[in-house]
């Protein structure tokens, strides 16, 4: 690729730590604790556990690979790299498919929180308007994004503190009775939707200013800040309204302030589950356009999508697709469908990523061997104890791209890495 096609390297460590934070923590922490909760009650908590283990595993395969190949594609790249053609294609077509899904939940949660009756034409300007952002360039897009985690940790902390300030929390209510461990390890994989956005840092590989250093710093980084606010929120929801009443709940930190006795912050709570969504979407989809820019320079999407702005210095094309595709699909489609089978097809791109992770040699880098070893058989057994639709689509999605990279093959369409 010639220097006219590269992204601008203006990514230190703080910022790549905002982008991977604003992934994080919209999604799992105002959307998954009901639903973790209904699959495994005070469960939730080891499942919680089990989720962030097979999220290091997969965060320092994911760091020591992107050290060594610091350009945009993450593990499609990976996959190609180290294990072949097929492998990092099925990659990126599972990042793309799977966070595109995503991107419509996020944008179907902005519109949820607020404005609920119109919930799905907030959710098209929410990705209309964060489009735009994320056209006119990476830095501007981390810039907000660093103001939305900001507003979203403070209101943590603050329905943590309600929380465990009240009379009303009891720490019995975190007691483990009745919790079976195939519920614990749905409710596992259901938390890991909450985890994955520390794969928006490696697929701006390229666009971090000393990658080799920046990558392996921002994503345990952004992994360890999120844990701790994941575990702390977890706790104060369980402590505040115990397994069932957590379970039912479709607005879980909401019913906790109220629980704890403190109604007025209900209002902020739902302000801040929006903005949360919306720094999960504008990251979000920053990934997968800059996936699809990999895969367009190898002509595995059409190359006209791998074009880099001249001025703005993005991929300006592939951006517009995606929220296109995205903009669709916040229009029609099903909240808990969209996040089921988005769960599914990113723990297939770990998967990938953990077994490319393995192929290191001692002078690249290479990980202790056990840790992409679990993060490879974590990624598989939590993506097939999903509820059955979602395992279900995602097979077949993936099986769609399976059946187009052969039939691309058949034709004589063979690819290389760029030169």
């Amino acid at each position: 690729m010639s220097d006219g096609d590269e992204l601008r390297r203006s990514l230190g460590v703080f910022d790549a730590v905002v982008i991977g934070l604003g992934s994080m923590v919209g999604a799992g922490i105002f959307a998954a604790l009901g639903p973790a909760a209904r699959a495994a009650g005070a469960g939730l908590l080891p499942g919680l556990a089990l989720a962030a283990v097979v999220a290091y595993c997969n965060a320092t395969s994911s760091a020591r690979l992107a050290a060594l190949y610091p350009v945009s594609g993450g593990t499609y790249l990976y996959g190609r790299k180290r294990l072949g053609d097929f492998w990092g294609y099925l990659a990126g077509w599972g990042f793309v498919v799977g966070k595109t899904a995503s991107c419509a939940a996020m944008a179907l949660t902005v519109g949820a929180y607020a404005w609920p009756s119109q919930a799905h034409a907030v959710a098209v300007a929410a990705v209309v308007t964060l489009t735009a952002v994320n056209y006119v360039g990476v830095q501007k897009s981390a810039w907000l994004t660093r103001v939305v985690v900001a507003l979203v940790l403070a209101v943590l902390a603050a329905v943590v503190v309600a929380a465990f300030a009240s009379g009303n929390a009891d720490v019995d209510r975190l007691q483990l009775a009745g919790a079976s461990i195939g519920g614990v390890v749905q409710a596992a994989g259901l938390l890991f939707f909450a985890f994955a956005g520390y794969a928006r840092i490696a697929t701006l590989g390229e666009e971090a200013r000393d990658p080799a250093r920046t990558i392996p710093r921002a994503i345990p980084l952004a992994l360890a800040i999120a844990l701790v606010f994941y575990a702390l929120v977890g706790v104060a929801a369980l402590a505040a309204l115990g397994p069932q009443r957590l379970a039912a709940s479709t607005a879980p930190l909401a019913d906790a302030v109220r629980a704890a006795g403190a109604g007025w912050l209900a209002p902020v709570v739902r302000v801040g589950a929006a903005m949360a969504a919306l720094g999960s979407l504008l990251a979000l989809i920053l990934g997968v356009s800059r996936t699809t820019l990999a895969m367009a320079r190898d002509r595995h999407l059409p190359h006209a999508l791998s074009a880099v702005h001249p001025r703005f210095e993005v991929p300006h094309r592939a951006e517009l697709l995606v929220g296109v595709v995205v903009a669709v699909l916040a229009a029609t489609a099903d909240l808990r469908g969209a996040i089921g089978f988005s769960s599914f097809a990113v723990l297939i791109y770990y998967a990938v990523a953990n077994a490319a992770a393995l192929t290191l040699r001692a002078n690249e880098g290479r990980p202790h061997r056990v840790i992409p070893l679990l993060g490879l058989a974590g990624c598989v057994g939590l993506a097939f104890a999903m509820p059955l639709p979602s395992v279900l689509s995602g097979i077949a999605v993936l099986g769609v791209g399976v059946a187009a990279y052969a039939a691309r093959r058949a034709l004589g369409g063979r690819t290389g890495l760029a030169h």
